[in-house]
């Protein structure tokens, strides 16, 4: 990893990246874990927590951008890492917001991303969330399915969106939607586009809430756009660039990279750094558990089985951050992921937090398999990470293109 001018890849965390991470696991501690069975059982977002994060500056553009930003690429996985140890429900109504800015910030013009990305967060005592709107009810990783229309009125410069997406974070509730829509269908996914999709926007609406199985505190929710008009400016990266793309496209040129894949590429690494969160939050639980948990007249980590369990718990946990820091290091240095190192990286930890988290239930036995004992609802939590932003299949599937240099299907 020497080529090119970009920094060496290091494991040293930097005194900025470790004073974040103490700073933001006693937010985690202290004002996440207390309430996170509540918030769960509530199925709601958090808002008390959001706004205390804002307060304090954790839930901020400033906070998340300083860290996208940070020169080693660290930051932000370390920073997710620390916020999902505290819990993930929570953890996600705290970053949901994220994707959403992502997209724009990847792809938007400069304009687009200083007037809409600070809407996004807001300000202390004015709380404000973003959504990304990709999935749809029969579009969910056949991208090139989706059913969603933009047209465009040269009459009156705007866009008119038709359509339905499904499992949006923070759909319906935000107050900047971004919306991926098709405005070629004939070219699948090569002919979409993001939009934005501004606060008070009429014929947006939120449509089913979805009761999961776990991450309860995140809101999450169809959203329904009948004749939804946004202004010529709202075209994420603006309309003469679509163009330049779509003209590619008809000449038989690539055109680029595809609008929502764009953006769940850049987000891989951060969304296994939240699993590692998860997983590693399950094992910090288990460990004590089996430290102080008697059974025969010795702790039952004095057992083989169970100490073993542990440290295989261990180890997939710490190959997992590995593998979210390599990834995180390489985008942040502008390195292509040429071995499908993203997907790699959540493959690897969103697998580890279910079986870490199931193996902590174990552990627990009767006790972990009630809602008195956390590690029941971190397995419950853990599942996402296997479906969210490209299942574990998709994954797969990326990777084996990679290893093999054939189109894999």
């Amino acid at each position: 990893m020497s080529e090119g001018s970009s920094s060496g890849f290091t494991l040293d965390l930097s005194d900025d990246v470790r004073e974040m991470r103490d700073w933001v696991h006693e937010f985690a501690q202290n004002v996440m874990r207390p309430a996170a069975a509540e918030w769960d059982e509530r199925e709601e977002t958090p808002w008390p927590i959001l706004a205390e994060a804002s307060k304090i500056g954790l839930y901020s553009l400033d906070f998340f951008g300083g860290q996208w930003f940070e020169p080693t690429g660290l930051g932000t996985p370390v920073a997710f890492e620390e916020i999902f140890w505290g819990d993930a429900g929570i953890g996600l109504a705290l970053t949901g917001t994220c994707l959403a800015a992502v997209a724009v910030t990847g792809s938007g013009t400069p304009e687009q991303i200083g007037e809409w990305v600070p809407q996004m967060f807001g300000s202390p005592g004015d709380v404000k969330l973003g959504a990304f709107c990709s999935s749809e009810p029969d579009a969910g990783s056949d991208v090139g399915a989706i059913r969603t229309r933009a047209l465009y009125s040269e009459a009156t410069d705007e866009w008119v969106l038709n359509g339905t997406k499904a499992w949006a974070t923070n759909g319906g509730i935000a107050d900047v939607h971004v919306v991926v829509a098709s405005v070629e269908p004939a070219l699948g996914s090569r002919g979409q586009a993001s939009f934005i999709v501004p606060p008070g926007t009429r014929g947006l609406s939120q449509g089913q809430k979805f009761r999961k199985h776990g991450v309860r505190a995140s809101h999450t929710a169809e959203v329904v756009l009948d004749d939804v008009r946004v202004p010529g400016r709202c075209l994420v990266g603006g309309k003469d660039r679509l163009d330049a793309r779509l003209a590619r496209l008809a000449g038989g040129q690539a055109g680029g990279e595809q609008a929502a894949m764009k953006t769940f590429e850049a987000s891989r690494p951060t969304v296994a750094a939240m699993a590692v969160g998860v997983a590693r939050a399950a094992l910090d639980y288990a460990r004590d558990y089996a430290t102080q948990r008697v059974q025969f007249g010795k702790p039952i980590g004095q057992n083989q089985a169970i100490a073993f369990m542990l440290a295989d718990m261990q180890a997939s946990v710490d190959a997992a951050r590995l593998l979210t820091w390599r990834a995180a290091w390489m985008a942040r240095q502008g390195r292509k992921f040429t071995r499908a190192e993203g997907s790699i990286s959540k493959l690897v930890a969103g697998e580890t937090a279910v079986r870490v988290t199931e193996q902590a239930i174990q552990i627990l036995g009767g006790n972990g398999y009630t809602r008195d004992y956390p590690v029941e609802r971190m397995h419950r939590d853990a599942k996402i990470f296997t479906i969210f932003e490209g299942t574990s299949e998709i994954q797969r599937m990326i990777i084996g293109r990679a290893v093999t240099g054939l189109d894999v299907r």
